[in-house]
């Protein structure tokens, strides 16, 4: 596979515009609100600040804070302990405190990457996908994972989604990239199957995936697909980053045809995140 090459004004300006988000977001909070449960185990709305917070702050060299986790039974891998020492050790401070911080952190990763080349970006580097990529594909995924986290904050609070179609398509182009992970092993679909998925919203889209030995996106079928499902860009996007937000599932906006029992099973498991 080759490495993901990755615009870097635009992976900058998205960045830009999501932290600007989630702070206009966060500066509406009353102190009651940061406290919010969020669909992710164990953490509230302030939580889910604190990790991007911590996230940032490892990205420009900040040493981890002391915190003891022990107590803590949510965590499923050293990846999410690692989030829970920075999460823990800002589970004391204000809201305004909370904001302050992270307006700081993020104007500064801003202004280190602004300072970046487009060569720094297509520069090999580790991500969360994997080793063998690239530093713009890293921040590509940095732009997802604050993009789903300002969601969980407005699934929790009961407001409205943020539906910014650039934000869509680039959050949906590295869901895009598990596809045939979720397709051909969480889901199990047989060698032939061939799977369309529709998306609807402010960004319609339709992926289609192959199982053709592995599974795969592709271009076109050569013949009618033996399953599809047709769903809501946010509830896609939610569902693709494993969260369950308490609205007892996806009810009927999910369409299922074709051969339901495989569509279904599909939709049971669209979560390929960590």
């Amino acid at each position: 596979m080759m490495p993901t090459i990755v615009d870097k004004p635009m992976a900058v300006n998205l960045l830009r515009n999501q932290f600007l988000a989630i702070s206009a977001l966060c500066s509406t909070l009353s102190d009651d609100q940061w406290d919010v449960p969020t669909c992710l185990p164990g953490w509230t709305v302030r939580d889910v600040v604190s990790h991007v917070i911590g996230t940032e702050s490892m990205l420009l060299g900040e040493p981890v804070p002391s915190a003891d986790v022990s107590h803590l039974g949510h965590m499923q891998n050293p990846v999410a302990e690692a989030n829970e020492v920075w999460v823990e050790s800002m589970r004391a401070l204000g809201g305004r405190q909370m904001l302050e911080r992270f307006d700081d952190v993020t104007s500064r990763r801003l202004a280190a990457l602004e300072a970046m080349s487009q060569a720094d970006f297509d520069a090999p580097s580790w991500t969360p996908a994997g080793r063998d990529e690239t530093y713009g594909r890293f921040m590509r995924i940095r732009h997802y994972d604050c993009f789903m986290h300002e969601h969980d904050i407005r699934f929790a609070l009961g407001a409205s989604p943020r539906a910014e179609v650039g934000d869509l398509r680039v959050a949906l182009d590295e869901v895009s990239t598990g596809l045939g992970y979720i397709v051909g092993r969480k889901a199990g679909m047989a060698d032939g199957s061939r799977v369309r998925i529709d998306v609807t919203g402010a960004l319609a889209t339709t992926l289609l995936v192959e199982v053709d030995g592995r599974a795969a996106i592709v271009e076109a079928f050569d013949q009618p697909p033996t399953v599809s499902i047709e769903l809501p860009v946010m509830l896609f996007l939610r569902l693709t980053g494993g969260r369950h937000d308490g609205s007892g599932g996806p009810g009927g906006e999910v369409i299922i045809a074709g051969d339901r029992p495989s569509g279904q099973t599909l939709v049971d498991n669209l979560a390929f995140t960590i």
